[in-house]
């Protein structure tokens, strides 16, 4: 047998794309691999974009990313946009540091009292914590 011949009533002037019966559709490969191609672009996009109030949110304390984080995860399983919102708002705001200043107020207090202050565990050279100062009253 030979080659596959075309119809006699076939114009002649066919495009390219139009084959041979039994011969690959590269035209329909091409698109295949176009679709794919898109298809995983525009996914990566979506994913991107979900994560910006996770990004923007790693500036700020860590109760805060978390905070974000639960709601971004929420709006990419529950598809609603309310959360991704107030992920994206949460994130942009900065709320203002009470605990170091209660602290700082805490330990002048309590040297004032005249107690020693409890360390937290934090840098005790750094933050001055259990240095004893001349005139102190321990020991007394």
């Amino acid at each position: 047998m030979g080659e596959p011949k075309m119809n006699p009533a076939v114009v002649d002037h066919l495009p390219a794309f139009i084959t041979l019966p039994g011969q690959s559709d590269w035209l329909f490969n091409a698109v295949v691999v176009f679709l794919l191609i898109v298809v995983l672009a525009v996914g990566n996009l979506y994913f991107q974009l979900h994560a910006v109030p996770e990004r923007m949110a790693h500036r700020t304390n860590k109760v805060q990313i978390e905070i974000v984080a639960v709601l971004a995860l929420i709006s990419l399983f529950t598809h609603n946009h309310i959360y991704w919102i107030l992920g994206l708002l949460l994130a942009m705001i900065e709320f203002p540091d009470f605990s170091t200043p209660m602290g700082s107020i805490a330990q002048s207090l309590e040297r004032i009292a005249g107690k020693e202050p409890e360390a937290t565990g934090g840098d005790v050279a750094a933050t001055g914590v259990g240095e004893r100062t001349p005139g102190s009253s321990e020991g007394i």
